[in-house]
């Protein structure tokens, strides 16, 4: 295992620095920034935090958290969570501290410092029932402090000086004993306390971003951990009432990897990986903020506790493989602005639609790729991202919005880059396997961007569309200058028609809250309530039960269904199994109507993608090529 870290600890530097810019000179001595967080002491669910950086040089220093970390594209703000800052001479005095603003704090007399010390609030206790209440971090990048769970994304926790940005980190976790601990981080040093209790544990980070790029969980987990060919997997599982485990979930993730790695091939990947998953029962202090966060070598995911293990098992691979899948991009392509990010005064690069569009195109593409899904499902996937993504501003520029994310109009947007850049992915794909016949695609083109830059080298924001239209195709360039550089929307019929696709009316699988056009409800917000719409005629089970539109929703199994429940009420239909015994009350012109019922699968009828029966031999071909290689 040692060696296993001290090569991922090499490979992490190389991306911290790389051929970096110029930075502030180090103002302190050649030792590292000494860090410790002590789990054993924590009070009101704040965690106490030590910050020990050495002797400095200068007169005045400043000590910074995250406004934003990498990987997301809002404000953060992990100042907010920081209480009771001090810092201490070498005599053992507070000496006095201004706090610049929420993320910052300036020490005079920097020479006398000897540390700093605060208490460290989490993020995941500001997140409301029914949204999350305020501006907070999102989920899977917040952090979590309860008697046993502690989802460290040490951004969170540990900061940094603007004089030592290039300096080494240790870091002391202390944490009781019984707990389960899994980190990334190289592991330096592990001691029990005199009565054997407590256990600290010492690890090193070559850099902060080494910091901010390997989070932790601690307390009572679940943790599997095997073998997928040459990379170690890690699955650390904290499920607060136990209805799920990681042995459980061991076969997906590993079948998953598998053919992750099947479908990247050449591709440099890393030694070992880690997922943290988080389940939440939904409980006030739970997060909210459903998905993962991405890092070099691991990913942090919240999910639902309540989700079926088969649900469970579609929402891992759809999320992790998408963060894994971030090993192409950005890890190994990306800009200068993803580079040489600056954590207070960030800026962003203009190619979201790669970073986050491809990286989804990637995960949705490998599974039906290396035969996880067949054709219909993986249809009926990309047909879905082309419905939503035309609930957004379908004009809107890709590059403008990527490089402006913070702002509004193009914040509300960004959603977009894992609907429409996923999109523009695969419109590429299909284009390069038209262009050479069969034989070269997006990832193909993303391997040799890799070769040409990777994880040392950034591209230049501004060129590199022109250096893409260079390596490929006039067709490739034209096409990213029309629909992500410029505003103008994609005719998708246009290129599923390269592959011999076209739309036709098609029954197909749907759950039991939708149909091929959207959600079956509607409500009366004056009378506060929820009742079928037309929509339900296209849903075969509620026609089957004699459900007509209008039929307003009384109870759901028991439960009433109302304006402040529906939201959750309604997920959990969604989650409804076949099989599954039910009972809802209806109300019909007033009178009640029982349907009580063993539930089967439901279908609708909506426009679909079918295989062309007039087709040409070269467009079947760069269909094959396409799905299958």
């Amino acid at each position: 295992m040692k060696r296993i870290l001290s090569i991922f600890a090499v490979s992490a530097l190389l991306v911290a620095c790389g051929s970096s810019k110029p930075l502030v000179n180090d103002l302190a001595t050649a030792n590292p920034i000494s860090t410790s967080i002590n789990l054993s002491a924590v009070a009101n669910d704040k965690a106490p935090v030590t910050i020990n950086p050495g002797r400095f040089t200068q007169e005045s220093v400043t000590y910074r958290l995250p406004k934003v970390v990498q990987g997301t594209y809002s404000v953060s703000d992990f100042g907010k969570y920081i209480d009771d800052f001090k810092a201490f001479d070498y005599n053992g005095k507070e000496m006095p501290v201004v706090k610049e603003d929420t993320n910052t704090w300036t020490i005079a007399n920097a020479k006398d410092l000897d540390r700093i010390e605060y208490l460290v609030n989490d993020t995941f206790d500001q997140e409301k029932i029914g949204g999350i209440g305020g501006e907070v971090p999102f989920s899977p990048s917040g952090t979590n402090i309860e008697p046993d769970n502690y989802v460290l994304n040490l951004h969170g926790f540990i900061g940094y000086f603007d004089a030592l940005k290039s300096a080494q980190y240790t870091l002391d976790v202390t944490a009781p004993a019984n707990f389960e601990r899994t980190s990334a981080l190289q592991n330096t040093n592990t001691e029990s306390s005199s009565d054997g209790t407590q256990i600290t544990t010492s690890y090193f980070a070559p850099r902060y971003f080494d910091i901010t790029d390997n989070p932790m969980m601690y307390g009572k987990l679940d943790v599997e951990e095997f073998m997928v060919g040459d990379i170690k997997i890690v699955l650390s599982v904290y499920s607060p009432n136990k209805v799920h485990t990681a042995a459980s979930m061991k076969e997906t993730v590993y079948t998953m990897m598998e053919a992750q790695k099947a479908y990247l091939g050449n591709v440099n990947s890393t030694p070992r990986y880690d997922i943290y998953l988080y389940l939440s029962d939904g409980s006030e202090g739970a997060p909210k903020g459903f998905g993962a966060l991405e890092h070099h070598t691991s990913t942090v995911v919240v999910l639902g506790e309540s989700s079926t293990k088969e649900q469970l098992a579609a929402s891992m691979i759809d999320v992790v493989a998408h963060e894994f899948f971030h090993i192409v991009t950005p890890l190994s392509v990306h800009s200068e602005d993803v580079h040489y990010f600056d954590y207070n005064d960030p800026t962003f690069s203009k190619h979201l639609w790669m970073y986050e569009g491809v990286t989804e195109y990637f995960a949705q593409h490998f599974q039906i790729y290396e035969g996880l899904v067949d054709a219909d499902t993986y249809y009926r996937t990309m047909n879905q991202k082309i419905q939503v993504s035309k609930n957004m501003d379908d004009t809107m520029s890709f590059t403008v919005m990527s490089e402006n994310v913070l702002e509004e109009p193009y914040a509300s947007n960004y959603y977009n880059v894992y609907m429409k850049g996923a999109l523009v992915g695969m419109c590429i794909d299909i284009l390069m396997r038209e262009e050479s016949n069969g034989n070269r695609s997006m990832l193909s083109l993303m391997k040799e961007l890799s070769a040409k830059y990777g994880k040392e080298k950034p591209f230049v924001d501004d060129n590199i569309v022109a250096e893409i239209t260079a390596m490929t195709y006039p067709s490739v360039g034209a096409f990213l200058t029309a629909h992500v550089v410029g505003g103008t929307p994609i005719d998708y019929g246009k290129f599923f028609g390269k592959a011999g696709l076209t739309y036709g009316e098609k029954r197909i699988p749907t759950s039991y809250i939708q149909n091929g056009s959207g959600y079956i409800f509607g409500a009366d917000q004056e009378k506060g309530q929820i009742f079928f719409s037309e929509g339900v005629n296209d849903n075969s089970f509620w026609v089957e039960q004699g459900v007509m539109p209008k039929d307003i929703i009384k109870t759901v199994d028991g439960e009433a269904l109302t304006m402040q429940n529906a939201q959750a009420m309604l997920g959990k239909l969604y989650q409804w199994k076949e099989g599954q015994d039910i009972k809802v009350i209806l109300e019909r012109d007033g009178k009640e109507v029982v349907i009580e019922a063993t539930l089967t699968p439901t279908f609708t009828t909506a426009k679909s993608l079918i295989e062309d029966e007039n087709a040409t031999a070269k467009q079947i071909a760069t269909r094959k090529a396409w799905l299958k290689g």
